[in-house]
């Protein structure tokens, strides 16, 4: 009898801890991110429009949560398009970098982003269009 007991003890508190923990943003979970990549092509100086378009072929990372730096990196495809998946509900931010339209930078490079959150399980959220410049 007290050894059924205590295997019933151990269960319950094995199961509690297992269901109880809080998970934090990242993969592991059933939903998505998306969004698209919106390029402006300008001249050198940014004096003259040479085009708009959504941008392929661009780099698109993601932080989980209030991670330091990029939890993942994906590409855009023909369309514009990128897409994270598998992952839990939290806060994360997406962003890609763009020409600097503004001249100011050393690199001529500045990040584009979004913050977004998945607040439940089995859901797909859309980011506005990352518009960068070319």
């Amino acid at each position: 009898m007290k050894k059924n007991t205590l295997i019933q003890i151990a269960l319950i508190i094995t199961l509690s801890l297992l269901f109880s923990c809080s998970k934090e943003a990242g993969d592991g979970g059933n939903s998505s991110i998306f969004g698209k990549v919106y390029a402006k092509d300008y001249n050198d100086a940014f004096t003259l429009p040479l085009g708009e378009y959504y941008e392929s072929d661009q780099d698109v990372y993601i932080i989980y949560g209030d991670d330091k730096t990029y939890s993942d990196k994906t590409v855009t495809n023909p369309d514009g398009l990128y897409e994270f998946k598998y992952l839990r509900p939290g806060k994360y931010t997406v962003y890609t970098y763009s020409k600097d339209s503004t001249l100011q930078t050393i690199s001529n490079r500045i990040g584009v982003l979004q913050t977004v959150e998945i607040t439940e399980k089995n859901q797909d959220v859309e980011v506005p269009d990352l518009v960068i410049f070319k």
